[in-house]
């Protein structure tokens, strides 16, 4: 049994799958790396040794006790990040099982919260009609940060399913845009969609994409403010659709409130919001971006941004062309 735990413990890809984790960050690798290191210090130290001390016994005694304690160090050091991994596999796994269950009951309220207002029990009044709508909106939301918090988690245990095939992208943006039209058209603001003619198809997978378009759309309509007296810019939202090389490049560009440049080095991060953005729009889980980032990562995609405060923000990224 304990021969067996000991294979399982050198069988550094199964650990780090275990944890969820790159090579880089997985503690097992990394002890094997100090080994590798503290091995070759030992070396070193021999053979310094030996040229400036005299007694072989002294020389093996240093040896010894150096090596002793840098492997105490690595193994103090490995056990502390594999406690830290644990903890955030077991985040993650909690995570996703409140998500599942919470999906059922929200789908729930949703759905009788529709039926309610449709009317088909008895006439919905005013009031009533709009304390059934702020319910509405409530049950909208915790379904989209439930969902958010689902797809985390599958990205950050790796199970994130990606169903490729052959699309044109072009086509997904606008279907896209045809979404949200009406909550561009509330938030008195204009979409504008140029992409190139002829542009080739991508192996890729639509539904993650038609995710990564509508939460950069939506952060780019969502964060412009309203018209000001005597401001005479126009609340737009440009979408620009290109071939670069072997790459499709998209690009979003808003007349938002833009990032500070503080803020500008969290953006990707879990639950980052910035300090501007919190003032105009008090909603959302900061999630976005983080979950826009690691998809395109996994679909072998690049995505940055260019944003000053005040102005807007330009968000990009590409993907690759099917040969």
């Amino acid at each position: 049994m304990v021969f067996k735990e000991v294979l399982e413990q050198l069988n550094v890809h199964a650990q780090c799958k275990k944890y969820g984790l790159s090579l880089w960050q997985c503690p097992q690798f990394l002890f094997l790396v100090m080994g590798i290191i503290i091995i070759i210090s030992t070396l070193l130290i021999y053979a310094i040794g030996r040229r400036y001390i005299d007694n072989p016994q002294m020389v093996a005694l240093v040896v010894l006790s150096i090596t002793t304690i840098l492997f105490i160090i690595a193994a103090i050091i490995t056990r502390s990040f594999e406690r830290l991994a644990e903890a955030s596999r077991m985040k993650s796994e909690f995570v996703s099982i409140v998500s599942h269950q919470l999906r059922s009951p929200i789908s729930n309220l949703k759905w009788t919260i529709e039926f309610l207002m449709s009317g088909r029990i008895s006439s919905v009044t005013g009031k009533q009609l709009e304390y059934l709508k702020i319910l509405k909106e409530n049950s909208d939301r915790m379904g989209e940060l439930v969902s958010d918090l689902l797809t985390v988690s599958r990205i950050e245990q790796g199970k994130l399913p990606l169903k490729k095939r052959k699309i044109y992208f072009e086509e997904l943006v606008s279907e896209a845009i045809r979404g949200l039209e009406i909550f561009a058209r509330a938030s008195n603001v204009e979409i504008k969609f140029t992409p190139e003619k002829n542009l080739p198809q991508i192996f890729s997978d639509p539904s993650q994409l038609k995710l990564i378009v509508g939460n950069l759309l939506d952060n780019a309509i969502r964060y412009i403010p309203g018209k000001k007296p005597g401001v005479k810019r126009k609340n737009r939202v440009t979408i620009t659709l290109k071939q670069e090389n072997n790459n499709l490049r998209f690009e979003v560009k808003d007349t938002g409130v833009g990032i500070p440049e503080s803020d500008q080095k969290y953006v990707f991060q879990k639950f980052f919001r910035s300090s501007n953005v919190m003032r105009h729009q008090t909603e959302g889980s900061g999630l976005g971006l983080y979950i826009v980032k690691s998809i395109i990562k996994k679909l072998g995609g690049k995505i940055n941004f260019s944003s000053q405060e005040g102005i807007g923000s330009t968000f990009w990224f590409t993907l690759p062309i099917l040969k």
